[in-house]
């Protein structure tokens, strides 16, 4: 059994070499700015760091690091307030009242609901793959979650991409949504970001998150399937919705 396991890691450190070499300009010039891994395609036992060197070393997951990194972070928010409580609060203040007033919009008149038979905050509608020329590929997030799977994107190999969120927010002012985005290949973690979204009013029309441009990567050993594990929460931790989709890495858009 030790000796499978020695060959399974030698396995692994010659499977990231490669990747290494196919892909170090893609690496340099945008995953190692944001993360010293990007992809690893070994045993879940192991984790394969690419270092700027060329050299592997066995590391922690993204997620073991991302859970570190959340024990870690001293940063407390502010407890949630109605609109109501921070209408009433600093009336004193002209400019601060104002301020306020134009921040909350129609909100300030009274309750915001979009869907009465809906008691959440947060609605999340919709997702989109945004590619500069081409029409945006969506996926519906208010129906049937479970079917996302069978929706596969499919984005050409590195093209820069970004991912659009339309949500709803109704009822109560929503402080600092989040999207965080974890993706897979071949069961293993090979990304996690997170993109501060911000503190939104209820409003009766569709509001929208777009995160910053990504290029999708590239290479031979970079084509495949990945799966994303996507949650939009917030501070508070409160879980507005959390869903799965695939995509698809491909030499050309029709392969």
């Amino acid at each position: 059994m030790a000796t499978l396991e020695i060959l399974l890691v030698l396995l692994d450190i010659a499977i990231a070499l490669y990747i290494f070499e196919d892909t170090k300009s893609y690496f340099a010039s945008n995953y190692c700015e944001k993360k010293s891994y990007r992809f690893c395609f070994v045993n879940p036992a192991f984790y394969i760091k690419i270092t700027m060197s060329g050299e592997p070393e066995v590391t922690r997951t993204p997620e073991e690091e991302g859970d570190e990194e959340e024990i870690k972070s001293s940063y407390r928010p502010p407890p949630e307030k109605t609109i109501d409580e921070i209408l009433a609060a600093d009336q004193e203040d002209e400019s601060l009242r104002k301020y306020k007033e134009a921040l909350l919009g129609e909100a300030q008149a009274g309750a915001v609901i979009v869907d009465p038979n809906d008691e959440r905050k947060v609605i999340v509608k919709k997702l989109a793959l945004c590619v500069a020329g081409r029409d945006d590929v969506e996926l519906d997030l208010s129906g049937d979650l479970t079917d996302l799977k069978k929706q596969v994107f499919v984005i050409k190999e590195g093209v820069q991409y970004k991912i659009r969120i339309d949500f709803i927010v109704q009822r109560e002012i929503v402080h600092g949504l989040k999207y965080v985005q974890k993706t897979y290949r071949l069961g293993v973690p090979v990304d996690k970001m997170t993109h501060m979204v911000g503190s939104y009013p209820p409003k009766t029309e569709i509001q929208s998150y777009t995160t910053p441009p990504e290029d999708a990567p590239s290479g031979l050993v970079a084509r495949g399937s990945y799966s994303v594990n996507s949650l939009f929460t917030d501070d508070d931790k409160n879980v507005h919705l959390q869903w799965e989709w695939c995509f698809d890495i491909k030499k050309d858009w029709k392969d």
